[in-house]
């Protein structure tokens, strides 16, 4: 592997499985001192194995944090870790996630706060402890800063029972775009991912149908290294130009997804909408630009180019 991240100094949240690994390991090998922060809970946030973390760092040389980063404490003592072993954070790659399911009816608002903690918070608290760090580098010379979100496409197009799940995943677009203009003039970028590859989220999945099913055995079949370029290339200096933006990694195949802009517009001049002339009005000139109500498994539910 080409060493286009030689010395730079990297944060993996959630990098001692899966996607996080992959992502861990493709950085390492570019040249990057990596630490991994991940406290090896279970998938739906219960229990801890500092183990994981541990296995994970020595596989690739790095440096492991073991605990749970959903604190600002914890985040901020997991970039500082970083500074103080190898002198700087350069990248930081937001992929920490949990799973709590339930139909919005049956929702618990304990399961519902867990998660956005894990998978929302915890990359603002991540990007808030590093990005002081950024700028003062910026300032000394070290003109360097990258910063990717692991989202997901159930927070674009959402999917039953998964209210926590998108709502934090879709957070984090917004999130993303609000830190790609913040670090701007520090020559820091931001980017979000969706990625599609074969995860503990996506071995979680209870097919409802043949369709989700078929989904499924598809997405398993996507190794998460292709996620990894992607990342690499964001974190290189030959993605220094490019922020603020959403991609979607299947196999061999990279999305670039719109982001929300008004689609449709009706304006009444001279008098306010009533209902009627409102729902005229909506019926001829938005209903047709209305978006469908697809899941994220029926709208990817096709062959990946693996």
């Amino acid at each position: 592997m080409s060493k286009e991240l030689q010395d730079r100094v990297a944060l993996v949240s959630g990098g001692g499985r899966g996607i996080g690994l992959a992502i861990a390991k493709d950085l390492a090998s570019r040249g990057a001192k990596v630490v991994i922060a991940d406290n090896g809970t279970g998938i739906d946030g219960i229990g801890a194995d500092p183990a994981v973390a541990e296995a994970a760092a020595r596989e690739i040389g790095g440096t492991a944090f073991a605990d749970s980063i959903a604190s600002p404490g914890a985040a901020a003592a997991a970039v500082d870790l970083a500074v103080k072993k190898h002198g700087a954070i350069d990248i930081v790659v937001s992929n920490a996630a949990i799973l709590r399911d339930a139909f919005i009816f049956k929702g618990d608002a304990a399961n519902f706060e867990a998660v956005l903690r894990t998978n929302l918070f915890a990359a603002f608290y991540l990007a808030s402890a590093a990005t002081p760090h950024m700028r003062e580098q910026q300032k000394a010379g070290r003109s360097y800063g990258r910063i990717v979100n692991i989202t997901s496409s159930a927070g674009l197009y959402g999917n039953f029972g998964q209210s926590a799940y998108a709502a934090a995943k879709a957070g984090l677009v917004g999130l993303t775009r609000v830190i790609a203009m913040d670090m701007a003039r520090a020559g820091v970028t931001c980017n979000a991912i969706a990625p599609f590859a074969a995860t503990r989220v996506t071995d979680s999945i209870r097919p409802a149908n043949d369709e989700q099913a078929a989904y499924k055995e598809r997405a398993l079949r996507v190794s998460p290294t292709h996620v990894a370029t992607v990342v690499g290339w964001l974190a290189s200096d030959a993605g220094a130009t490019v922020t603020g933006q959403l991609f979607g990694v299947r196999g061999r195949e990279v999305f670039l997804f719109g982001q929300p802009r008004p689609a449709a517009r009706i304006a009444s001049a001279g008098r306010d909408w009533d209902i009627a002339s409102l729902a005229a009005a909506a019926a001829s000139d938005l209903a047709p630009h209305y978006t469908d109500m697809k899941t994220d498994l029926e709208a990817f539910n096709t062959e990946p180019v693996v």
